[in-house]
């Protein structure tokens, strides 16, 4: 889109003027004309010096013409055959003077006709320009106008001239009608002309039309001075008046030329101007017959005053209801572009949308030689939660920050759009890459958003454009990436590859099996021991969900729980979860009384977290299936609720309701320590990964033994995950640990197993 802004307005930027050999001869041969003229006003000359320099500025005049022709401007062939025909009409004139056809100014019906043809072709050429084509209206219209012109024009010189032709030219009626026409044909081509001008030209420029108008006035011009010069007959107005002609159009095709070597002259619509030739026409006719009505009786001046009166009144009356028209369309037409604007734009952030988008893919994809591009989707990291808890007006003014930062990094020839929500586009011409680590960067940048500092991250993926692709291929492409990144964690920037789609498609089989699954029964729990030290008595189960395949056997979570992530079956796969857990927690109960495992861990998606309303859902499940609330122990990892927002108050009201909550994976994410304090956690789950190492003595043994001392600081429970080894049980333990689970005490087992599950022996408590 800037790219194209950029050629329209170098398009109409048409270079300086300056004298070239062509203008300067015609300006030369002008110069020479006047000065010969003004002689010949002040002494009698020699009659044939002063057609001379027609033999050079007509034909210089014809091959400018046509040269402005060369970018398929037709319209500068039908002037360059004009004015030669205007040029063959001033040699039939000359001919008649030297011949003896014709005495003084008088020109013969031939000549007049071969002028005539000149200005008719020159008419013809205009009205065959792309931009004035015309509805059958219009051109009734346009006819009309011009009839008005030829009344009107006919009228005055019928009035000024003809009474005086005989004493002037002594001439016949003939002569006197072949001097009209010209004059009438004359100015026909300067209304013509302006007209054009002012109401669409297409591809010619608007100042050469005008330059060419002026030609039409010259020519006219001619034929109202002949009578004057009939004293001499040795002089001719066309002597003069006809290099000023070739002088304006050598300067019209000049322009032209320069325009088109801008950069071409771009259609553009004309202002809508009301058409004031025709009013003028009726004023100054109505003028003519009030100045002849008063040389005769009062009676007919009345009369004549009246008529004009009544004609200016209804003209009036006319015109005002067409300004009122003509403002009305332009209301329409502004209305028009809005329209189409916001069919194409953003109402927001005053980006392009995806109309937009998928016009400029698929004209790259067009382009021959295939071009080097590519698409990028860019989409902001937890946004829902920046509206939710700052309020959407905070939101709005996020995107409109955001959407400013991008375009500020776009590269000439790139294109920025909004596709919806908190999703922008972006395509690429060349290379992409520095171009997305500089949107990424900027956009880290903290951003004042009514009157609140956020910090936005982004997660974009990016997939070059292939000779065969499509615009919808194309962006898939990118939203394959982008899922991707965001699947890596925030803030990151993926490059689509073959292996993603591949994934992909396994992940949206494993979403429909796993649908399948939930409706059908695949899906059953199984429960790991959470067992106090040392002895290894049982203490609570964590609930894990596995699926077994009716067909391709056992599927591991760690492959469908992704898929559930991203198609957001994590929602009602987490509830069934859930409350199947509850359900085998009150069994327990009822079954073994007090040796029933006193809590059972439920692990709950940030996905689940950030649907408002899953604290009632935990409500609903406890209250249906009769487990008491201290019983359940909801566990999320960290980086779930460090942002804050709607997870963070979901999980509160969870803890609202006396369910225990428990932080998983503490110390692998951001570990942070205000965590603790704005999370209602009640359990700290140390990773198995300070865990593996905690008897060699080494860092992770200092990171496990500050964690323990926290927890007892901070009256958190701590429990050791992956505890795999007697060693390492032994260890915990020493430091103060006194809760923990890993294969050590048990594997994941059965409902039935849990129920039959003996601790270690109470002589050797770490054994295996």
């Amino acid at each position: 889109m800037l790219r194209r802004a950029k050629t329209a307005e170098a398009a109409s930027a048409v270079p300086p003027w300056r004298l070239t050999r062509t203008l300067a001869a015609a300006l030369g041969l002008l110069i020479v004309a006047a000065i010969w003229f003004t002689v010949g006003l002040l002494h009698p000359t020699p009659p044939v010096l002063g057609w001379l320099p027609l033999l050079v500025t007509v034909p210089l005049a014809g091959v400018t013409s046509w040269q402005a022709a060369k970018n398929g401007r037709a319209f500068w062939r039908y002037i360059s055959v004009g004015i030669v025909l205007v040029g063959l009409g001033a040699a039939a004139n000359a001919y008649d003077y030297f011949s003896g056809t014709e005495q003084g100014q008088r020109i013969s019906g031939m000549t007049a006709t071969v002028y005539t043809s000149g200005l008719v072709v020159m008419l013809l050429g205009l009205l065959l320009i792309p931009g004035a084509r015309r509805t059958r209206i219009e051109w009734a219209r346009f006819g009309l106008d011009i009839a008005t012109v030829i009344v009107t024009v006919l009228a005055f010189s019928w009035h000024v001239f003809y009474p005086r032709w005989e004493s002037w030219l002594g001439g016949t009626v003939t002569g006197s009608a072949a001097g009209l026409t010209v004059v009438a044909a004359g100015f026909i081509c300067v209304f013509a002309f302006i007209k054009v001008a002012f109401t669409g030209t297409g591809p010619i420029d608007r100042r050469a039309l005008h330059l060419l108008a002026l030609t039409g006035a010259l020519g006219a011009g001619g034929g109202a001075l002949a009578p004057p010069l009939a004293s001499r007959p040795y002089l001719n107005s066309g002597h003069v008046l006809l290099p000023g002609t070739c002088l304006l159009v050598c300067l019209a095709a000049d322009r032209q030329r320069r325009a088109t070597r801008a950069g071409d002259v771009l259609p553009r619509p004309a202002p809508r101007r009301l058409s004031l030739m025709p009013y003028a026409a009726v004023l100054a006719t109505g003028a003519l017959l009030m100045f002849s009505a008063a040389t005769h009786d009062a009676d007919l001046v009345v009369t004549a005053a009246a008529s004009v009166t009544v004609t200016l009144l209804v003209a009036a009356r006319q015109l005002i209801a067409l300004r009122d028209n003509a403002l009305l369309l332009d209301n329409l037409d502004a209305r028009g572009r809005e329209l189409a604007h916001q069919a194409t734009h953003d109402a927001l952030t005053g980006l392009p949308n995806r109309t937009v988008l998928i016009r400029e893919i698929a004209d790259a994809l067009a382009q021959q030689p295939f071009p080097a591009f590519s698409v990028a989707l860019v989409d902001l990291d937890d946004f829902k939660e920046i509206n939710d808890d700052l309020g959407h007006a905070v939101g709005d003014a996020l995107l409109i920050a955001v959407a400013e930062r991008i375009t500020a990094q776009l590269p000439a020839g790139g294109t920025a759009v909004r596709l919806g929500g908190d999703e922008y586009a972006l395509l690429l011409r060349g290379d992409s890459t520095s171009t997305l680590t500089a949107v990424a960067t900027h956009l880290r940048r903290p951003v004042r958003a009514d009157g609140h500092e956020l910090v936005v991250e982004a997660s974009i993926g990016l997939a070059q454009a292939r000779p065969g692709d499509t615009a919808q291929e194309l962006l898939r492409r990118a939203d394959v990436a982008m899922y991707e990144a965001k699947g890596r964690g925030k803030g990151r920037q993926v490059v689509h590859d073959m292996a993603m789609d591949q994934r992909t498609a396994e992940q949206a089989r494993l979403s429909a099996e796993l649908r399948a699954a939930l409706d059908t029964g695949q899906l059953h729990l199984l429960y790991q021991p959470i067992v106090e030290m040392p002895h290894g008595e049982l203490y609570g189960v964590e609930a894990l969900v596995r699926w077994a395949h009716p067909e391709r056997g056992p599927i591991g979570p760690a492959l469908f729980i992704p898929a559930a992530e991203r198609t957001g079956l994590i929602v009602p796969l987490g509830m069934w979860i859930l409350e199947e857990a509850c359900r085998q927690a009150v069994r327990w109960r009822d079954e073994l009384g007090d040796a029933a495992p006193r809590t059972v861990t439920v692990n709950v998606s940030a996905r689940q977290l950030r649907e408002a309303g899953f604290a009632d859902e935990v409500a609903t499940v406890l209250r249906r299936t009769g487990l008491p609330a201290q019983v359940l122990t909801v566990e999320v990892t960290e980086t779930t609720v460090f942002d804050g927002g709607t997870a963070l108050e979901e999980l509160r009201a969870v803890a609202a309701l006396g369910v225990t909550i428990a932080l998983d994976d503490f110390g692998t994410g951001h570990s942070s320590l205000g965590l603790l304090r704005s999370c209602p956690a009640d359990i700290l789950k140390i990773d198995k990964s300070f865990v593996d190492d905690v008897t060699d003595g080494g860092q992770q043994a200092v990171v496990v033994a500050a964690l323990i001392r926290i927890c007892d600081g901070m009256r958190l429970r701590a429990v050791a995950e992956g505890v795999e080894t007697a060693e390492q049980a032994a260890e915990l333990h020493r430091l103060g640990y006194r809760f923990a689970q890993g294969y050590h005490f048990g594997r994941p087992m059965s409902a039935a197993a849990i129920a039959t599950y003996r601790p270690l022996s109470v002589e050797r408590p770490f054994a295996a």
